[in-house]
């Protein structure tokens, strides 16, 4: 049995959690066409629960209607999802889980065919798409904070343990933040105190309606590697504003969903040197805050996360794509299998979920029907 400081119990405001393992939110694409919860859903959290990861963050759960990302993607938009919601969150916690609810709102990258409008941007200029985008009006960015709380009404109904804003990747919050995206001439553009304003506002709001004791975290970029873009001190800067309304930890992430090579997902982590690709912003991250730091991208090895816990990089590591090939990744390596994470990284999970299949390894599937097995 693994004695590991990783599978020591760690709190996390009031999470008391087996493990440092978070399972970051991830798209399954598992829902129902209008974002409800199914039972191979259902199944797919539990099994991680199971599979013995410290923290189920959902796949990113759309606030509004007109802010669904991908096809068959979660929604927390409307109170009759409250039910399949519940369902989802006794099943983890009967598997002995703690799950987050991850709220979100795709911005300019929503899914066109999927919603009744232009997707809602913060700004709108030329070169930002191909098609036509409608700039946020201040009441409509009025409408976008109560969506929010909204929503975290519904994840407290539906007994998710706390709650988790995405703030990164180029969706919405996350193009507030990004002076590339965020050319308002109004209170919420301009200075990174105003493009962090939207963010703030909702947190305190939040926090007003969930109470103190309610897990609260915001995944966010420490850049987004892209010219013009956010950089790390300004979300630094942000983050620094953020924590005094009510966040009790950060989950750090970073790059586009346009960004390529420096794209949140990268390709061919098959080295320790390669894991981690965020570690050198965390570091940065972690002299300035008092709030612990969940980190991901690229974790595929028990001893690089032993690493960064020890030298203060990090206090939690989250996966995604190593917890999609092995759900009970976490138990393997607790148990004294030591050896790195199967993933190879070749992103070929998210190709089925775009079919309607759902997310799942390919590569594992492939290996396994020339094995015969």
């Amino acid at each position: 049995m693994q004695t590991s400081p990783l599978f020591e119990s760690a709190t996390l405001h009031t999470l008391t959690l087996p493990n440092r393992f978070v399972r970051s939110a991830t798209w399954e694409g598992m829902a129902t066409e209008k974002g409800a919860v199914t039972p191979r859903l259902i199944d797919t959290m539990a099994a991680l629960a199971q599979g013995g990861v410290g923290l189920i963050i959902s796949g990113h759960a759309y606030v509004s209607a007109e802010g669904q990302a991908t096809p068959w993607q979660l929604g927390i938009y409307d109170d009759a999802l409250v039910d399949g919601l519940r369902q989802m969150t006794d099943a983890v916690h009967a598997a002995g889980g703690s799950i987050l609810a991850q709220l979100a709102h795709a911005g300019n990258f929503a899914l066109e065919k999927a919603i009744a409008t232009a997707p809602r941007v913060v700004s709108n200029f030329d070169g930002l798409a191909k098609t036509p985008r409608h700039e946020l009006s201040a009441e409509e960015i009025e409408a976008l904070k109560g969506a929010f709380v909204a929503a975290a009404r519904r994840a407290l109904a539906a007994g998710f343990d706390g709650i988790e804003l995405h703030c990164a990747h180029g969706y919405l919050l996350s193009q507030f933040l990004s002076p590339w995206f965020n050319r308002r001439t109004d209170a919420y553009g301009g200075s990174i105190e105003s493009r962090a304003r939207i963010h703030v506002e909702i947190i305190r709001a939040i926090r007003a309606v969930v109470g103190a004791d309610y897990p609260l975290l915001i995944k966010i970029n420490c850049s987004d590697f892209a010219d013009g873009g956010l950089t790390v001190e300004e979300s630094i800067s942000a983050v620094r504003r953020m924590v005094p309304a009510g966040l009790d930890a950060i989950e750090l992430s970073g790059g586009l969903l346009t960004g390529g090579t420096l794209s949140p997902s990268r390709p061919g982590i098959t080295t320790p040197k390669k894991e981690a690709y965020f570690r050198q912003p965390a570091r940065a991250f972690k002299e300035v805050l008092d709030v612990p730091l969940i980190l991901v991208g690229g974790i595929r090895s028990p001893e690089v996360a032993e690493h960064l816990l020890a030298d203060g990089s990090a206090d939690f590591f989250a996966m995604s794509r190593p917890l999609i090939r092995e759900p009970d990744l976490v138990n393997r390596w607790r148990t004294g299998d030591r050896s790195p994470a199967l993933c190879i990284s070749d992103n070929l999970c998210f190709r089925p979920g775009m079919m309607g299949k759902g997310v799942y390894c390919l590569t594992k599937e492939r290996r396994s029907a020339s094995q015969g097995v």
